[in-house]
This record gives structure tokens, sequence and C-alpha cells, in this order.
């Protein structure tokens, strides 16, 4: 008997096994489904009440004009047919050669049967018709809300991207060669993962990203040195190690967002803003805050104020013996920063020299592409949620913020994990997407009806501590950074915020990229550029228009600006030596509490 022989005796054996063992995971599929676990059925998706508008769009749209819609109808009819029949010709004169496609590249359908065999090729095509149908007809509905109209937009997307014939197996190629390749192996691998993933998350499906046991936080990543110099309820206050003889002698405060940890700030030596401002030659202090649990449900925004931010601010004055600090707030921190100077500035107490935001929304007057999750039917059920567990829960937020990149954080992961069997890579920051931090319920709900919804702060009649907020109130010296293609902190609207702030004493910084990448933007990298123009007075496109832009990073722009308000150079301070002692090493113990799911 020669190899062949052999093989083709022992592949048929290894399918047969293969498939054995898949119906034993099946098996285990079946009863992980059986105990999933029960979540508002609107958070999955609009209510009825969308559906019904959109009809009554549709049809109205129709009887106003028939003609322009039968005429898309026959279009699409009519060249999905030429289409087919070019495709079925090639196919059975076995002239493997498609028909001439339109439309630009999708890398979801880089292989090159997508475009070398009819079949692959004739699904695609379809596909992208059909989509490029659904979403033009819902473009051109008239008689809807303008919100309303973008969630339609939004949940239509959704379905589009869930169709791709790149999610099923029998119409992925990649798909399918993997599995002839490995006789299945790929399939069971797969199937081990989406079950895996299932049951760590009590039968909800949230696809992991990265590998989880290639990094450590406090390991390979979060290790700039440091103490943790005071611990509350609410977080724990990092004061960083001095890596200069002397230092600025007004320190600075960063306050990260407490929906993730704090260490996107610290991922690596080679990206870690907080060593890049400690080299700089400054004190710098960070907050990692809490990562609650239904004990903390009643927990406020007055809370994260008072406990938080007043708390931090009173510490690093005594500990480095200054009246004034240098404040820093990242997205929902830096909006809770200018709630917070409105409030000092209403208690006359001038503790905070100046203040530098990054992505933070201020003015909430635009929602953009968070319109679907910032109506009622969606916060009612979040209320929901959070009147059964005390919390919105981590996973709720993280699959909210995937959706929104649906291709590039939902199905694209998942096709690579259940389809291919692939393990997911050893990437520190889609490690640091998946650690994420629980909202209490009572500031989840301030902070989604009274900011995002009503726009309060902004109107200035957002009521908190027996005071009304106002960010006209905002007056010192502020500098914000925005980022270009951010999806979470649109830069047009961290601009208008910046705008309707008080004071004259303002600086606007364009960085490129997006909501990470454009603020974790080391000068090593020499990779984004930014955009700057004194003139605040413009609106948004006319500001970019106008701005100049500057190649590489904007930190190094960012510390010429906060260094002349950082006052005369002092011996630097080593933590644990003042009036605070050491309690343990960075990165602390609250930024190692993991979220349930």
């Amino acid at each position: 008997m020669t190899t062949e022989d052999n093989e083709s005796a022992v592949i048929p054996e290894v399918l047969k096994q293969n498939i054995e063992t898949l119906e034993e995971l099946n098996q285990r599929f079946v009863s992980v489904l059986q105990n999933k676990k029960q979540i508002n059925p609107s958070l999955n998706g609009p209510g009825q009440d969308l559906m019904v508008k959109a009809s009554h769009a549709y049809w109205s749209n129709f009887m106003e004009n028939p003609a322009n819609l039968m005429e898309k109808q026959i279009s699409y009819w009519g060249k999905t047919l030429e289409y087919f029949v070019e495709a079925q010709h090639a196919f059975t004169q076995g002239q493997f050669q498609i028909p001439q496609a339109d439309g630009k590249p999708d890398r979801r359908f880089t292989h090159e049967m997508w475009s070398s065999n009819p079949y692959f090729n004739f699904v695609k095509e379809h596909y992208l018709r059909t989509a490029d149908l659904i979403n033009s007809a819902i473009a051109e509905l008239d008689g809807m809300e303008p919100k309303e109209k973008r969630r339609l937009e939004f949940f239509t997307r959704q379905i589009v991207d869930m169709m791709s014939p790149t999610n099923f197996l029998a119409t992925n190629p990649d798909a399918l060669e993997r599995a002839m390749e490995t006789h299945g192996q790929s399939l069971i691998d797969g199937m081990q993962n989406l079950i895996a993933d299932l049951e760590a998350n009590e039968g909800e499906l949230v696809v992991r990203l990265a590998d989880d046991s290639a990094f450590e936080v406090g390991g390979n990543i979060a290790t700039a040195k440091g103490s943790v110099v005071f611990r509350n309820e609410m977080l724990e206050l990092i004061q960083y190690a001095p890596t200069t003889e002397t230092v600025h002698e007004t320190p600075i405060i960063m306050f990260p967002p407490w929906i993730n940890k704090y260490y996107i700030l610290d991922l690596k030596e080679q990206n870690s803003l907080i060593r890049w401002v400690v080299d700089q030659g400054y004190t710098l202090f960070v907050v990692s805050w809490v990562n609650p649990d239904a004990s903390y449900a009643d927990i406020g925004m007055e809370d994260y104020i008072e406990n938080g931010y007043l708390k931090s601010i009173e510490v690093v004055k005594e500990i480095t013996d200054q009246p004034q600090i240098n404040a820093i707030g990242y997205c929902i921190a830096g909006t809770t920063l200018a709630l917070t100077l409105s409030l000092l500035k209403q208690r006359k107490d001038d503790s905070v020299k100046s203040a530098t935001f990054f992505t933070a929304l201020t003015d909430f007057s635009e929602q953009r592409e968070f319109t679907p999750f910032l109506q009622n039917d969606f916060i009612d059920a979040i209320e929901d949620e959070i009147n059964d567990k005390g919390i919105l829960e981590s996973f709720i937020m993280a699959r909210t913020f995937s959706f929104l990149r649906a291709n590039d954080l939902v199905y694209g992961p998942a096709v690579k994990s259940y389809m291919m069997g692939e393990a997911p890579p050893a990437f520190d920051l889609l490690y640091w997407n998946g650690d994420g931090s629980s909202l209490p319920g009572k500031m989840a709900i301030q902070y989604l009806r009274g900011l995002c919804q009503d726009n309060k702060f902004a109107s200035g009649e957002f009521e908190l501590l027996g005071h009304t907020l106002k960010l006209s109130d905002v007056d010192v010296p502020l500098c914000s950074v925005a980022c270009e293609t951010d999806h979470i902190a649109a830069w047009p609207d961290c601009y208008r915020g910046i705008q309707n702030m008080g004071g004259s004493d303002k600086t606007f910084i364009l960085s490129e990229s997006g909501h990470i990448a454009g603020i974790v933007n080391p000068p090593s990298k020499k990779k984004y550029g930014h955009y700057t123009l004194d003139d605040l007075g413009l609106d948004a496109d006319d500001w970019k228009e106008g701005a100049s832009f500057n190649e590489g990073s904007w930190w190094p722009r960012w510390n010429d600006w906060i260094s002349p308000r950082s006052g005369d150079q002092v011996p630097a301070r080593i933590p644990g030596t003042g009036s605070f002692k050491a309690i343990c090493d960075a990165p602390g113990t609250y930024v190692l509490r993991r979220s349930h799911v």
C-alpha cells in the first residue's frame, strides 16, 4: 500500500472522529443556551413602533411617487438577473471568468475565490447589490423624524452586516478551505471557542477579541513605577515615581473614564502617556476607579465628584503642599471634570489651575451614532436592568460600542474564532478593550437621562449637590484634544463644548485617528498628525478648513501649553514620603477587579 493509500484510509477516520466530537460539543452548546441569563429584550433591538413608522413612510412614499420605487426595483431585478445569467454561462462553459464587478473593494471579500469562482462571486455580488438597494431605500425615505430615521438606518445596517455571506460556513471560502485542510479540526476548534465564550458570559455571546492569558496587569502591561497613596470606596490614587531630578511645582491629576480601566494610558513602555508625562518633569497622579458591584447601586454623579474628583484634588494638594493642581479628564471623566469645575466656580474654589479634556463631550445636542441607544425605549430597558441588578453591566456597554463597528469588532472576529478555529490574538489594546467596568445604577441613569438625552449641562439646568451646574461656568485655562475619526465623541461636538465654556484662555487641538489611537499617539511613532487654529469663533467645518496641519503627535504641543501653567522647578517628589504613605505599588488593586461578565 502506498503512502497516498494510507493517507486516504486515515482521512475518513479523522473526519468520523471529528464529527463525533462536534456532536458532543453541540450538546454542550445546547446546555449553555438553555441556561442563558435573561436580559431585557428591548436592549437587543428597536421596538415595534419603529418598524410601523418605517412601513408607513415606505408606503406613503410609494403612493406619492410609485414610478420612482418601481424603477429602482426593476433596475435591481434586471442587474441581478443579468449578472446571474453571465455567471451561469461562465460556469457551464467551464470558463472560470466572472463578469466585471462594480463597486469599491470590500475587505470582507479578500479571498481570491470571491473574484475567480462564479458561484462565490455571484453570492458576493448579489449580497452587495441587495445591501445597496436596502440602504438606498432607507436613505430616501421621507416622512420620518430625523432621529427615527437615524435609528432605522442603524438597525438596518446591523441586519445587512449580519447577513453577509462571509458570516455563513457554506458561503465562506476561507472557512471551507480551512475545514478541508484540517479535516474538520478547524470547525471543532471554532465550536470550542464559541462555547467557551458563551460559558464565560452565562450564555450571552461576547466575542473574545484578545488572548487573556498573554497579559498580566502589573506584569507586562501597566508597569510604570508608582504607589497607591490614597484609597476610598470610589478610587485608588496612584502617584508615579519621578524620572527627573526636578519637577514642576504644580502637580497633574489625570482622571480616566470609569467605563474602562486607566491602563489604556500605560499599556506598554513605548506608548505610555503616563510614562511620557512623568519624563517631561511633572508630578503625576492618576485615578484608578473601582469596578462597582450591586452594592454601588445608589452611587451617583455627586459621589464621583465629591468622593472622587474633589477628594483627589484635596489629597494631591496636601501631598505636594500646593494650592492648585492641573487636571486632565478623558472621555466621560472629562465630562465630569467640567461638572466639577462648574461646582468649584460656584463655591469660589480655585483649586484647579488649568483643565485638559481628552475626547470629552459636554454638549450633547448632537447624538450622532448613539442616537439608536439614547431613545426612551432603550433607556427604559437599561433602567429596568439597573432596577433588577443595581448596576449597568459592562457587557451591555461593550456590546453597544462593538455594534457601532460590527464588521470589525463582532463579525470579523467571530468568523476567525468560530468558523476558522483561530485563537484570539495577543493584542494589548484589545485585551484592555475587553476589561471593562460596570457602572453604578444611579450614576448611569443621571448620565444617560440628564446629560445625553436632555443636555442639561450645556443648557445650564443640571441640578447636582445643591447647585445648578452650567457649562458656561467652566472658565479656567482650557485645552481640549479631540480626534478626527472618533465615533464615540465626535470632534465637532467636543469643539462646540469648549466653544460654549467660559473664559478666554482656550486651546483646541484636533488629532488624527480615533478615540484611542488619536490620544495614545506617542511622538516616537511619528504616525498621526494634528490640526491647530487659535480662532475658536468659527463653526467646526470652517475651523477645520482654516486649521494648520502639523506632522507628528500632539503630545509635545500640549507640553508647550501646560508647562507655563505648571510653576517653577522643585526637587522631585517620591511617592509615599509625603503626608500620605504608600499603601501598595502601582497598579494597585482596584484595576485587577474584573467584571462578572
